[in-house]
Parts: C-alpha cells; sequence; structure tokens
C-alpha cells in the first residue's frame, strides 16, 4: 500500500457509521530495520485522536473498520521517538547515500511483514500532474528505506535515530554538496555528524563554497575555527581565514597551533592570484643519493601529504635547491636501486612565487603537468602547485554555480545515472 492511498480514507465503526478519517500514520524507528506502523491519527470533527494499530480491524485503502463502536477522543499528543509519516517524511527531504544528494520523499510504501505493517520503501520522484491535478499516487518503482538517511535536520527524532554513519563514509565534495544544498536546520546536522572526525571536516570545510564556508565559521568559536584550519591545508587554511572578518582573524590565527600558523603565515604574504598564493607547502624531497625503493616507500608511508602532491618526488640538494623531479609512475618504472640523480628530470618545468596563475595553467598544460615546482630566486624548493590547485583557481565562479545535470529519476533525466553525474563542489 501508499501512504497517499490511505491518507483521508474513512474510519468505520463496528456498525458501519464513519467515525473520523485518516489523517496520519505512526511509525517506531528501529535503527537499522524497517519502521514499525505503531497506530494511526485520526481525525474525529476538530480533534486529532490516537488510535492503536491493535485496535484496527484491517490497515487497508477505501476505508478502515474499527472493532469497537467507540474511540478515545484525548487529543493525539506525539510521545518521544514516535514518526509521523506524512507529517515528518512526505514532502520532506532526506538523503539519497547512493547518490550523495539532498532529495525528497513523495510518497510512502507499506508492506506487512510478521510484525506487523512497516514502512519499505520511499518514492522520491515528483508525481505527475494532469490539468493541475496530481495523478493517481503509486506510480513510480519504490526505492528501499535503507537507501537513504531520513528525517536530517527533523528536531523530535534526532535522539532516537542512528547517528548518520553513511554520510561520514561519502567523498568531501559530496558532504560539501549535500550542506550547500540544504537548508541551515539541515546542514547543521550533517556538520555535526561531521565534526566527530576532525581530518573529515576539515576536508568538507575545504571543498565548501567560500561564502557558506565564512558563514559556517561565523557560528563557530575563534578557537573552534582554528581547530578546522589547523586541520586543513595550509593554502586552503590562508583562503579561509582571509574570508573571516577583518576582526577575527588576529584571534583564529593566536589559537592556532604554531607550527600551522607559521605555514598560514607563510602563504598569506603571496598575492592570491599568483603562483606562491595557491601554492602547497607540504611535498615530499629526496636527495640525489636516494634510491628508487627508499624514495617509494617513503610515499607509501606519507599518509599526511595530500595525495595530489605525491605525484611527484622532488629531488634537492643539502640546501634545498631544486636539482630534478621524477613521477611516481617514473619511479615505479625504474629499477629498485636506481638513485633518484638517474632516473629524476634535471630541469624541470618550474615557476616562482610570482607568476600569475594563468601563466600556470598554460604551463601545466603545454607540457602536461600534473604538479608543477616553486622555487625561489635561489631556486630553492618553496611549494608545490598539484593540479586541483590551478584548475579551483582559473574555474570562472559562475560555471562552479551551474545547475547540476537533472537526476535521472526525473523525467528529464533520461539514463544520466549510466553516464555517471555526481557534482562537485
Amino acid at each position: 500500500m501508499h501512504l497517499a492511498g490511505l491518507l483521508g480514507c474513512p474510519l468505520l465503526s463496528s456498525t458501519g457509521e464513519a467515525v473520523g478519517k485518516v489523517d496520519d500514520l505512526i511509525v517506531r524507528l528501529r535503527g537499522g530495520d524497517y519502521p514499525l506502523v505503531t497506530g494511526l491519527v485520526a481525525r474525529v470533527g476538530k480533534r486529532r485522536v490516537f488510535i492503536p494499530v491493535s485496535e484496527i480491524a484491517e490497515l487497508r485503502t477505501g476505508n478502515m473498520l474499527l472493532p469497537r463502536a467507540r474511540v478515545d477522543l484525548r487529543s493525539f499528543e506525539r510521545r518521544d521517538g514516535e514518526v509521523l509519516l506524512r507529517e515528518d517524511i512526505l514532502g520532506h527531504r532526506l538523503i539519497d547515500v547512493a547518490d550523495a544528494e539532498l532529495v525528497r520523499a513523495w510518497d510512502i510504501e507499506l508492506r506487512p511483514s510478521e510484525e506487523g505493517w512497516v514502512v519499505s520503501c520511499l518514492d522520491t520522484r515528483r508525481p505527475a500532474r494532469l490539468f493541475g491535478l496530481v495523478r493517481t499516487p503509486g506510480g513510480h518503482p519504490c526505492r528501499d528505506w535503507k537507501a537513504f538517511e531520513p528525517l536530517v535536520g527533523h528536531t523530535p527524532s534526532a535522539l532516537v535515530r542512528a547517528p548518520f554513519g553513511r554520510v561520514r563514509r561519502l567523498k568531501p565534495a559530496q558532504i560539501a554538496n549535500l550542506i550547500e544544498d540544504a537548508s541551515r536546520q539541515e546542514g547543521e546536522e550533517i556538520l555535526d555528524v561531521v565534526h566527530a572526525d576532525p581530518e573529515l571536516e576539515a576536508d568538507v570545510f575545504e571543498e565548501l563554497n567560500p561564502d557558506l564556508a565564512a558563514r559556517l565559521f561565523g557560528d563557530k568559536s575563534d578557537g573552534e575555527v582554528a581547530e578546522v584550519l589547523a586541520h586543513m591545508r595550509a593554502d586552503d587554511a590562508a583562503d579561509a581565514l582571509t574570508d573571516l572578518p577583518q576582526n577575527r582573524r588576529q584571534a583564529v590565527l593566536d589559537a592556532l597551533p604554531l607550527a600551522a600558523r607559521a605555514r598560514i603565515l607563510t602563504l598569506l604574504g603571496f598575492n592570491a592570484t599568483s603562483a606562491g598564493g595557491i601554492m602547497g607547502i607540504e611535498f615530499l624531497t629526496g636527495p640525489p643519493d636516494e634510491t628508487v625503493e627508499v624514495a617509494v616507500q617513503r610515499i607509501r608511508d606519507a599518509e599526511r601529504v595530500q595525495p595530489e602532491a605525491l605525484l611527484t618526488m622532488h629531488v634537492v640538494d643539502e640546501v634545498r635547491r631544486l636539482m630534478g623531479t621524477v613521477t611516481v609512475i617514473g619511479l615505479l618504472q625504474a629499477t629498485g636501486d636506481c638513485t633518484l640523480a638517474e632516473v629524476a628530470d634535471a630541469d624541470p618545468v618550474r615557476v616562482t612565487p610570482d607568476t600569475d596563475v594563468v601563466d600556470v595553467a598554460l604551463l601545466m598544460a603545454d607540457y602536461n603537468l600534473m604538479t608543477v615546482p616553486v622555487v625561489d630566486d635561489d631556486n630553492r624548493l618553496i611549494g608545490v602547485i598539484t593540479v586541483d590547485d590551478i584548475l579551483e583557481a582559473t574555474i570562472p565562479d559562475d560555471w562552479r554555480r551551474r545547475e547540476p545535470p537533472p537526476h535521472p529519476d526525473s523525467p528529464e533525466g533520461g539514463d544520466a545515472r549510466a553516464a555517471g553525474s555526481t557534482s562537485a563542489s
């Protein structure tokens, strides 16, 4: 059965007299299991009253028969943990875990089980309309209830719901997309879940729209902002600090750990549209006599370095002058006992901190580079620009704000699912 077919159904007494109409169905959440229907809310005159499912002869569309001639006319009051399908689910948004997006529940499918009627599926496609009227519900194939994280931002059920554990397994850019699409209350609940993992929280803030990130930081104390920035990449943390109101920047800087503060202050000294302004300062270097085998092992162990920066090993001398670069593919294809000096490009493309980002982009495109080193006037390595850095710096803002492709479940979506269309922040 579908919820839309039950709402408004007449309630008949044992004598066949109309008592009222179905106004809502009540379910009890059961963790990872399907919610169990425990009763219904009936509208009797101007009152909303509770009728336990045990006092309904048969749950069915059309009309429902009550075995007794009388009903308790005390006004319905929601108990802790109760969820009303029409009021709390129907028309509200939930997280589609597979597609990492917020969708709306347009209908709810119920099925019988050994324990009673349970919520089994949700229909997230808008009902078709004909001459302004909604067509008969239930015309779409519904999707399993367990494919979603429901009730996001729903305060009455927050204490009895399981935490959105599956949200934490999404990519940071996907979580950022959810937050950008969410209402304030929805976004706060998603952030609360992410906050349990400081590294993930920092990754999500790196992917957020800068204006939204600044607004969310506005709800945090200086110490809380500093805690997030300390886990972010230094270049992203510097950008986030710049987006804060000027009267907060010094206080947040003072709350940062010394090492993080030093990295951020280094980057703040460069123009935001220059190579120095977008470079990262975490990368791997090795001496010319280091063997390929050792270099590969150090790449394997470098779990805290941005993965994109690990695409290149930088060969430097004792004062950090750049002597060459070798890609991780070059290392993997070389013999393990070769030295870095033997396999490295001794004259790599490099830029200085004041190089314009557009010129950097052109160099990376011309030479098919995934990374480019940044050196000072004495050829000392001070940073590395990765391909994601240059894309983020050069993609126009109006491109970032483009509407994503239609969802495959929408009428215009067609077979978009087959092509894959998850948008990045």
